[in-house]
C-alpha cells in the first residue's frame, strides 16, 4: 500500500470562506487570489469552489493560463504585474488586466504593439516600500497611462502594511485619498486582514482576500479562524506506523532532545520536514491522534516524527495523526494557525511549503 500521507481538500469549506468575505464586503467585487498555486492547494482542485468570485488574481503568466485553460472567462488580474516587455502579448492574447507599479512597466505599454487595449490597475506605495509609485508621483503616472492608446482604462490600487495590527490602516488611506483625489478609474484596497477588521472604512470596487479564503485568520493570534467564521480548507493527516513503549530517562528522535519524564506511550506518525511539516517544530507542537490534542515530541526527520500518545490511551498502529485541518474520523479541527505559532511561522507558509511527493484529494461531499 502507499505511505499513509494525505493532502485533502475540502471544496465546501472554499465556498463557505469565499461565502463570508461576500458578507464582509457586500456590494464590492472580489478578486479570489490564487497565487503560490492557490497557497499550496492546487489552482485546479481549488477553481471550482471559488469561480463565484468576480474575478482571479495571481502572479505569473503561466497560473493565469491555467485559469484559463480551465474555462475562466472573467477577469484575471497580475498582482505585480508584467516581469519583462514580451509578457504584454500573452497579456494581449489571454486578456489579462495587470498592476503598474513602476514607470519601466508604463514604458513597455508604451512600446507595446496591440490591436486590444489593455486594463491596468496603477498601484501606489502605501507606506509597505515593496512596490507602487510614491503618492506624489501617482497623478504623474496616471496621466501618463491614461494617455497610452495602449491602455483602455487605468484602476487604481494599493496594499496595507497594517491592517492585521494596532497601526491600522489610518495613514495609508489618507495618503491614498490623497494621491488619487479625483482621479477617475475603479479602487482595489482591502486585503484579506482590512475584509475582515476594516470593511467599512475600506469599502471599495474591488477587494482582494487571499488567506481567509483558505481557512487561515489574517491576524491571528489576535483573532482565530472561528472568530471570524472561517472554515480549514486543507487537512494534512497521516497514521501511526509505530508505537513505543518509554522508561523515565528515555530520549526521542535526534539529538535526544525529548527526555521521558515518566513511562509513557509514543507513536510514530508518516510524516516529515521532506513533506513539508516544519522540522523546527518543537516539543509541544498540537496535533490530533484520533481526534484527540495531543502534541509532537523530539526533532522533527526527514519521514518521521513522535507524538505523546499518553493523552489518547486507545491510539494504535494505523491511528489518524492530523497535522492541520480536520479529523475525518471525529471532526475535530486542529486550526493550522496554531500549528505554526508554535513553530514560529504563519500558516501561509504550512500552506505553500507541502511538499510534491505528497499525494492530493479533492473532498467529493462537498464539504
Amino acid at each position: 500500500m502507499p505511505r499513509p500521507i494525505l493532502c485533502t481538500i475540502h471544496p465546501g469549506a472554499l465556498r463557505h470562506n469565499l461565502e463570508r468575505v461576500r458578507r464582509a464586503v457586500r456590494e464590492s467585487r472580489v478578486w479570489a487570489v490564487v497565487k503560490a498555486n492557490a497557497y499550496g492547494h492546487g489552482i485546479e482542485r481549488v477553481y471550482d469552489a471559488l469561480r463565484g468570485a468576480d474575478g482571479f488574481a495571481l502572479l505569473d503568466l503561466a497560473e493565469a493560463e491555467r485559469v484559463r485553460a480551465l474555462g475562466w472567462r472573467g477577469p484575471i488580474l497580475l498582482l505585480e504585474g508584467v516581469f519583462e516587455p514580451r509578457d504584454l502579448e500573452l497579456c494581449s492574447r489571454l486578456g489579462l488586466w495587470h498592476a503598474v507599479h513602476c514607470d519601466e512597466q508604463i514604458d513597455w505599454l508604451a512600446a507595446h504593439k496591440t490591436q486590444q487595449p489593455h486594463r491596468v490597475f496603477l498601484k501606489m506605495n502605501s507606506g509597505m516600500n515593496r512596490l507602487g509609485f510614491a503618492p506624489a508621483r501617482m497623478r504623474a503616472a496616471w496621466t501618463r497611462l491614461a494617455a497610452l492608446p495602449q491602455v483602455e482604462e487605468v484602476s487604481l490600487m494599493m496594499h496595507f502594511s497594517d491592517a492585521d495590527g494596532p497601526r491600522g490602516i489610518d495613514a495609508a488611506m489618507a495618503a491614498f485619498d490623497e494621491a488619487t483625489r479625483e482621479l477617475p478609474g475603479e479602487r482595489s484596497l482591502a486585503n484579506s486582514a482590512a475584509v475582515l477588521r476594516h470593511a467599512e472604512a475600506t469599502r471599495a470596487d474591488w477587494v482582494r482576500p487571499g488567506i481567509v479564503l483558505y481557512g487561515g485568520s489574517p491576524d491571528h493570534p489576535e483573532h482565530d479562524a472561528a472568530h471570524w467564521q472561517l472554515q480549514p480548507t486543507m487537512t494534512l493527516a497521516t497514521r501511526l506506523i509505530g508505537v513505543q513503549a518509554l522508561d523515565a530517562g528515555d530520549t526521542v528522535g535526534y539529538g535526544s532532545r525529548f527526555t521521558a519524564e515518566a513511562p509513557m506511550r509514543i507513536g510514530v506518525a508518516a510524516v516529515g520536514y521532506a513533506d513539508g511539516y516544519p522540522r523546527h517544530a518543537p516539543t509541544g507542537t498540537p496535533v490530533l491522534v484520533n481526534g484527540v490534542r495531543t502534541r509532537v515530541v523530539g526533532r522533527v526527520s526527514m519521514d518521521m516524527l513522535a507524538v505523546d500518545l499518553d493523552p489518547v490511551p486507545g491510539a494504535a498502529l494505523g491511528s489518524e495523526v492530523v497535522l492541520w485541518g480536520r479529523s475525518a474520523g471525529t471532526g475535530a479541527v486542529l486550526p493550522i494557525d496554531e500549528v505554526a505559532q508554535s513553530c514560529g511561522t504563519i500558516g501561509y507558509e504550512l500552506m505553500c511549503a507541502v511538499a510534491p511527493r505528497v499525494p492530493f484529494a479533492v473532498e467529493d461531499n462537498g464539504g
